[in-house]
Parts: structure tokens; C-alpha cells; sequence
């Protein structure tokens, strides 16, 4: 089917906050080899909300970011990136007595990833409400989060209290759970938090692999997708990597197919589709219910994705919004 252009409505002004972790990943010099085998590592900086964030305002939007970073060198550097990235930091705190988040990740020879994390506790698990910028958060139009900070508190405590308020000022909450295992006490704690806060959301998106986990399913299809869907919900998004995605409102559904690129590491993909999505509709939240425009700004997050997946690291990889309209256009 051929693109119509003008559907794609531009990249919208309202503020969109990220709330959550950010953090290092140290990333192998060499692909495909374990964590013990690696000569060596680059460090890249992360974290999906914070990845989202800068998505955001590289194609054009305006974004901040709310969490705790260690006040150490790392911390500086990251809230650094959010600078030089047009991500307003006026949510960002630093936590002297614990130490910025790091993940060592190896990309396996077939592009998938392996984590380890160290975090003992790390300075993003230690915001407080207390800590939270309200007027930044009442301000936003879009509250976007994971679930990496419903695992341990205070930051639970943060995370409940930053969405009631961003609900009560009438922001469109998105989310996307962002299954870290290996941060859980258990596959079973994992998922009972991940769907504690699932109704209170508009938009979600999950990938192939969390839809699997959530529903305790091995299919991937709208019978299994629509397990999850909520009254409240006005988007549920599933992510298929090469596949594609597909998309779930109350009136309607559908897919639409991934871009094939040459893909070298995934990380980030999600966020920048993610980051794309929430640009496009940040203004008209309309878009949620004609297909048709729903359509092309969900071919366009697609192609966000795959270009991020040319590229080692998220942040490097995140595309401009001519990036994007390049790759579509040669389609």
C-alpha cells in the first residue's frame, strides 16, 4: 500500500516526561561473545526512559526526564547527554551516597542481548516522592514509563505518586513495561508488579517477548494481545522486531510490516519507537481513532526502529526526522 505522506501529521510541541531509570551499558568491543569472553567494553549510555526522552526531541519534540542519578562522574556525564540532547533535566536529582546504574550487555551472535546489572542499590532506585518536580510532571502532556521502578522502593513509591499526578492533570499515560528479569526477585513478582499498575495506563506497548511472559502464552496473536486489554485503554501496541507491530483500539486493529534493514544491535529499538509514537500524537490525541492516520505515524515509529538497530548503542542510533522520511521514501 502506498504511503500517503500527508496523514503523517508533524512531530507535536506538548512536553512529554520520561520518568525512570537512565544508566551505563558497557557494551563488548567484539559482537557475539559472552559477557566472560569480551576483550573489552564501550560505554553507552541508557536506559529506556531516558533513551525514549532523547528519541523524542531528536525527531524534533520536546521532552525531560525525571529520576536519580549517582552524583559521581557517570551521573554528570548521562545528565550531560540529556543536555546536548535538548532534554530538560529540571526532574533530575543526584543522590550522593549511592553510585549511577550500570549494565554490562553482550549482543549474541544471532543480535540478541544478555544483561548483567549492577546496582547495590543504584542512585535511580532511591528517588523519593519527595524528590519529584511536580510542576514539571503537571506540565507534561505525555507521562511515560517501565516498570524497572516498581521493583524495589522508595522509588515504587515515586513511580505510584508521579502517575496520580500526572493523571490528575489530565496527561496521557504511556507504558512500556520493559521486562528486565534478572532485576525481578522472580519471574512471578515480575509479572504481578508489571500488571499492578496495568489499568491505570492509556497507551501501552509491549513487545513479542513480554506479550509471551504476561500471558503466560507461546502464541502471538490477538486473542492473546486482547488478554490485556483494559476498559481504559486506547492503544495497545505489540512489537514483532523484524514483523513489525501490530495495534489494538476499540474500534479497531491491525499491522503494520517492520523495514528491513541491517541490523546490528537492537537496543533501543523499542524506545525509539516508542519516542516516535508519543511525538506524533502528543498534540492530537485524536490520531488514537482514525486508522488511517494511526497508520502512517505507526509506519513511521517503525521505521525509527529499524534505523536504530544499524547502529551499536541506543542513543547514537536514535534517528532525525529526516533520517526517517529517508528510509521510508526508499521503501
Amino acid at each position: 500500500m502506498a504511503s500517503n505522506a500527508s496523514l503523517l501529521p508533524a512531530t507535536g510541541s506538548g512536553l512529554i516526561v520520561s520518568f525512570g531509570e537512565m544508566l551505563i551499558d558497557f557494551v563488548p568491543t567484539a559482537s557475539g561473545v559472552s559477557l566472560a569472553e569480551a576483550p573489552g567494553f564501550l560505554k553507552a549510555p541508557g536506559g529506556a526512559p531516558a533513551n525514549v526522552a532523547i528519541a523524542v526531541s531528536r525527531l524534533g519534540g520536546k521532552s525531560a526526564f525525571v529520576g536519580k542519578l549517582g552524583d559521581d562522574e557517570f551521573g554528570h556525564m548521562l545528565a550531560g547527554i540529556l543536555k546536548e540532547n535538548n532534554v530538560r533535566g529540571d526532574g533530575i536529582n543526584f543522590d550522593k551516597g549511592a553510585r549511577t546504574a550500570l549494565a554490562f550487555v553482550t549482543l549474541r551472535a544471532d543480535g540478541e542481548r544478555e544483561f548483567m546489572f549492577y546496582r547495590n542499590p543504584s542512585a535511580d532506585m532511591l528517588l523519593t516522592p519527595e524528590d519529584l518536580n511536580l510542576e514539571l510532571i503537571r506540565s507534561a502532556k505525555v507521562f511515560h514509563y517501565g516498570s524497572i521502578s516498581l521493583i524495589v522502593e522508595p522509588c515504587r513509591s515515586a513511580h505510584l505518586k508521579a502517575m496520580e499526578v500526572a493523571k490528575d492533570a489530565g496527561c496521557l499515560l504511556s507504558y512500556d513495561p520493559n521486562l528486565r528479569l534478572p532485576l525481578w526477585p522472580s519471574p512471578e513478582e515480575a509479572r504481578k508488579q508489571i500488571l499492578s499498575i496495568w489499568d491505570k495506563a492509556d497507551l501501552i506497548k509491549v513487545s513479542d517477548v513480554e506479550l509471551e511472559f504476561l500471558t503466560g502464552s507461546d502464541k502471538i496473536d490477538d486473542a492473546s494481545a486482547l488478554s490485556l486489554w483494559h476498559p481504559n485503554l486506547k492503544l495497545l501496541l505489540v512489537t514483532l522486531g523484524e514483523n513489525g507491530s501490530r495495534y489494538y483500539t476499540k474500534n479497531f486493529k491491525g499491522s503494520v510490516d517492520a523495514f528491513h534493514v541491517n541490523t546490528v544491535d537492537t537496543t533501543g529499538a523499542g524506545d525509539s519507537f516508542v519516542g516516535a509514537l508519543l511525538g506524533k500524537i502528543v498534540d492530537d490525541q485524536s490520531i488514537l481513532e482514525d486508522e488511517a492516520r494511526l497508520r502512517e505515524v505507526l509506519k513511521f515509529a517503525n521505521a525509527c526502529g529499524a534505523i536504530t538497530t544499524t547502529k551499536k548503542g541506543a542513543i547514537p542510533a536514535l534517528p532525525t526526522e529526516a533520517d526517517v522520511l529517508s528510509l521510508i521514501n526508499k521503501a
